[in-house]
């Protein structure tokens, strides 16, 4: 009898040890893998010299494929350049002060799944893509990017969460004179993506959404859940976020040779 409670006792030490042992790997794995995602996170920014000295930032992308090309959403770059004067598109790479801007021209869009892909004039380190199906509700994931912009420097901050929900894509609304023509077709055939349990701001648009233990990007940041009008995003935040599956942007680059 004493010696099967001898044994139990160093099980169960072993185990507890073994435990210990894993969570102190899983805590300070995280942290790796922001700082391995973070140098291919930049912000996309809008350069009018006539108007501004430096660049006006739109939202974020991060780079993809031979390191020359950048995912973000459509929404980020839909503006329509001015032709009459000297304005394009930026990638803006760095931190603080510590900044290169590369020209950059959108190569390709996907305006129903709100992505679009840049090419700039640069190399820097790609993103790992992950592939196959949609993750589960639960999964852990975080995301970086620049939810305020860069009005005192370019800073990745880095939001982590979980996948709370596989949603059709339309926005809920509070009332059904809310419900547009738009969002009624949408609904009819609707397009999945993540709901996240996380805070994301204006600034984090195109965000890459990525597995806290490999890194790998499964989806991309395009809006925030707004309950109590615009204004409402900075200074109450819903704290749910949605995000387009990765497969979507994959299959963009593919159409054009990435």
């Amino acid at each position: 009898m004493a010696k099967t409670t001898i044994f139990t006792r160093r099980l169960l030490t072993s185990f507890v040890f073994s435990f210990m042992l894993f969570s102190a790997k899983a805590f300070a794995v995280f942290p790796e893998v922001v700082k391995e995602v973070t140098p291919s996170v930049v912000a996309i920014g809008l350069y009018t010299p006539l108007e501004a000295n430096g660049n006006q930032v739109l939202g974020t992308g991060f780079v993809v494929a031979d390191g020359k090309h950048v995912i973000t959403n459509y929404h980020v770059v839909s503006k329509i350049l001015d032709p009459t004067i000297v304005q394009y598109f930026v990638v803006i790479s760095g931190e603080g002060r510590d900044v290169k801007t590369y020209k950059a021209e959108v190569l390709g869009i996907d305006p129903v799944h709100d992505l679009a892909v840049l090419k700039f004039e640069g190399k820097l380190k790609p993103v790992n893509l992950a592939e196959g199906a949609l993750l589960p509700p639960g999964t852990d994931v975080a995301f970086t990017g620049f939810p305020i912009g860069a009005a005192i420097g370019l800073y990745p901050a880095t939001h982590k969460g979980m996948i709370s929900a596989i949603t059709p894509d339309a926005i809920p609304a509070q009332n059904a004179d809310q419900l547009t023509v738009s969002m009624l077709k949408r609904l009819k055939q609707p397009e999945l993506v993540y709901q996240l349990d996380a805070t994301a701001y204006p600034g984090n648009s195109g965000s890459p959404v990525y597995d806290v233990k490999t890194g790998h990007a499964v989806g991309v940041i395009n809006k925030v859940f707004v309950s109590q009008g615009k204004e409402s995003a900075l200074s109450a935040p819903s704290g749910i976020s949605y995000a387009i599956p990765i497969i979507h942007a994959l299959s963009l680059l593919k159409q054009h040779g990435l």
